[in-house]
């Protein structure tokens, strides 16, 4: 069976009669009585009986009547759902973005974006890299704001911004005296660290396998308000982006002497998939929004 010979039975169905049915429908009344014989004979029962110079639905007609209905209905609003996610001026768009971009970027540029087109729908989700990267890949989100995570070649990444990176360390520590401190002298202290499932892991491991240092990390946890958690009651320094929320813990901030790799965030999608002209317009916004002097002025700690 086919959409074609279901509209053609819910038609005949409530017309209840052949010859007008046929009319309405722009086909000849053989063609209307072959297609609904056809189904017939899949079906394995009769779905008409006449009636005088009309035919009425049978009981398994009856019954085949309501379930067609509905699920002709439903096939129209999964169309029209389809329809107004992909339509550039009302889609839908499912926006991952990492811990550091959730207290100004993300919803800096969402905002900024919806001026122009407001009536395109958000979801958001916000996680470590590697959660958003899965989620990306498994079609959960459309675009993520991510570190770079080796193994997934599946995913383009598009360089979106850099994050500075500064060092953060208990009121009470003697170090909170200085303003400025050396990979080096960090490598001294205990740090607070973060795990394998931030994105931060392999760029933090780098920068001290090129300044060819040893750590000691005596705690190690996924996100930035818990590593400032903990280094403001002083499990010791860490290593991090420069996020506005550092302001709400007791701790000092101090830059870093030593020249490092800038930490870059950037655009992830699917490769050679099927991208939205909403998706589309978005993503070319961000890229464009975050090389634009308001983005570097909005974005600035």
């Amino acid at each position: 069976m086919n959409i074609q010979q279901l509209n053609y039975f819910i038609a005949l169905a409530e017309n209840e009669h052949m010859t007008k049915t046929a009319q309405d429908l722009n086909i000849s009344q053989p063609s209307l009585s072959y297609t609904i014989s056809e189904l017939e004979k899949e079906l394995g029962v009769p779905l008409f009986k006449k009636t005088g110079r009309n035919i009425r639905l049978t009981k398994y007609g009856n019954y085949y009547y309501q379930y067609v209905r509905q699920a002709l209905k439903l096939l129209s609003q999964a169309k029209k759902t389809i329809s107004d996610d992909i339509h550039p001026s009302v889609g839908k768009i499912d926006f991952g973005f990492i811990y550091t971009m959730g207290a100004v970027n993300a919803p800096q540029v969402t905002k900024t974006f919806l001026e122009t087109n407001p009536d395109v729908r958000f979801s958001f989700k916000q996680n470590n890299s590697n959660n958003l990267l899965q989620d990306l890949r498994d079609e959960i989100l459309d675009v993520i704001f991510v570190s770079h995570v080796e193994g997934y070649e599946d995913i383009h990444f598009e360089p979106l911004l850099t994050e500075k990176i500064i060092v953060a360390a208990p009121l009470q520590h003697p170090i909170s005296q200085k303003d400025l401190i050396s990979l080096e002298e960090l490598a001294e202290h205990n740090l607070v660290y973060y795990n394998h499932s931030s994105g931060l892991r392999s760029y933090l491991d780098q920068l001290f396998q090129e300044a060819h240092l040893t750590i000691s990390s005596n705690i190690e946890v996924e996100d930035d308000q818990t590593v400032l958690g903990f280094v403001s009651r002083g499990f010791g320094l860490a290593i991090m982006p420069d996020i506005p929320t550092i302001k709400a813990f007791p701790v000092k901030t101090l830059k870093i002497s030593n020249p490092i790799s800038p930490r870059i965030i950037y655009l992830a999608t699917r490769k050679n998939a099927y991208l939205s002209p909403t998706l589309k317009k978005f993503k070319a916004f961000c890229l464009s929004y975050f090389n634009s002097d308001k983005a570097k002025k909005t974005s600035k700690h």
